[in-house]
């Protein structure tokens, strides 16, 4: 059975800057620390690293860390995705086909069928399968042992797995929002692998604008490069840098015309708040789940919305970037609890 996801079918360009090695990994210290004494450890034992699972918002680097942890540890990896494992055949077709040490990396592993979850439990534990045969009285459960291997879940649901998933798992990280000076180290790295010339008052530029994730600030990276390439000499410079920001709609606190969108969708609609998810989702035309995984993890930590029992709630940090008059809310006086 074929690889459902390899990493040769990914993006060349994600490919070519995805570092290989934990010394190339910039951010995410603490994260790293542990991975390291946890490699150290199992390759002094000659074993596989336990099972880790990876969470946080994404675009931080999970993919990019299990394929570290699988080169570290001198094995191969194979990729694939939660939606995409819908069947137990599915499943027991990429356990078998793995070799001793090997990395099973599930992206998006909140996303597993549940039946299929199930099956993950014996495999984790004691390495085997059970299959069940036949139908009705028929049936009957085959065991088939599998090699040692480790599992490498990643999920921006870690609340969304189940007590049982997430107990089986030896190792637990959480990847954090990277630091400004982190992100212009990421992009200042991006610029030489494209060999494209980059002055470093516009790496910071880019680097505060991406919302603490290398994902944008890559992404972004590639865009300015255009504008430099059309409207300059080929260098990126804090000017071109700042216009082609602008043009993209990104403003200088990194924040979108979604996210305006959303933040307005609050202050205009419904008076600041507070809001339920479901009735803001019909509002500004986005899934509830986008709106929870993409939007408002950047927005909660910069202080531009809350969350209460009863809903979001705009900040006084929001109506400042809108240009519009922040009085007090009655939440305020009512004191109520933040989640």
């Amino acid at each position: 059975m074929d690889r459902i996801v390899s990493p040769d079918r990914r993006n060349d360009d994600d490919q070519t800057l995805r570092p290989k090695y934990l010394a190339d990994y910039i951010g995410q210290t603490k994260v790293k620390e542990m991975v390291d004494i946890y490699i150290k450890a199992a390759k002094k034992r000659d074993e596989p690293i336990d099972h880790v699972l990876l969470y946080g918002p994404p675009g931080l680097g999970k993919t990019t860390l299990a394929q570290i942890i699988a080169n570290e540890m001198g094995v191969d990896i194979t990729i694939t995705s939660g939606p995409a494992i819908e069947k137990t055949g599915d499943l027991a077709g990429l356990l078998t086909q793995l070799k001793p040490g090997e990395v099973l990396f599930i992206d998006e592993i909140h996303r597993l069928p549940r039946y299929v979850e199930e099956m993950l439990y014996s495999a984790m534990e004691d390495f085997s399968l059970d299959i069940v045969v036949g139908k009705d009285t028929t049936s009957r459960t085959i065991r088939v042992d599998l090699v040692p291997f480790t599992l490498i879940g990643a999920t921006t649901r870690y609340g969304d797995l189940s007590s049982p998933l997430r107990d089986r798992f030896g190792v637990v990280e959480r990847l954090e929002y990277y630091t400004t000076d982190e992100l212009k180290d990421i992009v200042g790295r991006t610029a030489r692998i494209y060999e494209c010339p980059t002055d470093d008052d516009a790496c910071y530029e880019l680097a505060r604008r991406s919302r603490g994730t290398p994902r944008i600030a890559n992404r972004l990276f590639r865009r300015i490069r255009d504008f430099a390439s059309v409207l300059g000499d080929g260098k990126v410079t804090l000017d071109i840098t700042k216009k082609a920001l602008d043009k993209l709609d990104i403003n200088p606190d990194g924040l979108d015309f979604r996210d305006i969108k959303y933040l307005k969708g609050i202050v205009e609609n419904f008076k600041g708040g507070p809001v339920g998810i479901d009735a803001l989702s019909q509002t500004i035309g986005e899934e509830s789940s986008t709106i929870e995984d993409v939007y408002e993890p950047y927005l909660l930590q910069e202080g531009y919305i809350q969350r209460t029992p009863r809903g979001r709630i705009a900040t006084e940090k929001t109506y400042k970037l809108l240009n519009k008059s922040y009085g007090g809310l009655l939440w305020e006086l009512m004191n109520l609890t933040l989640i």
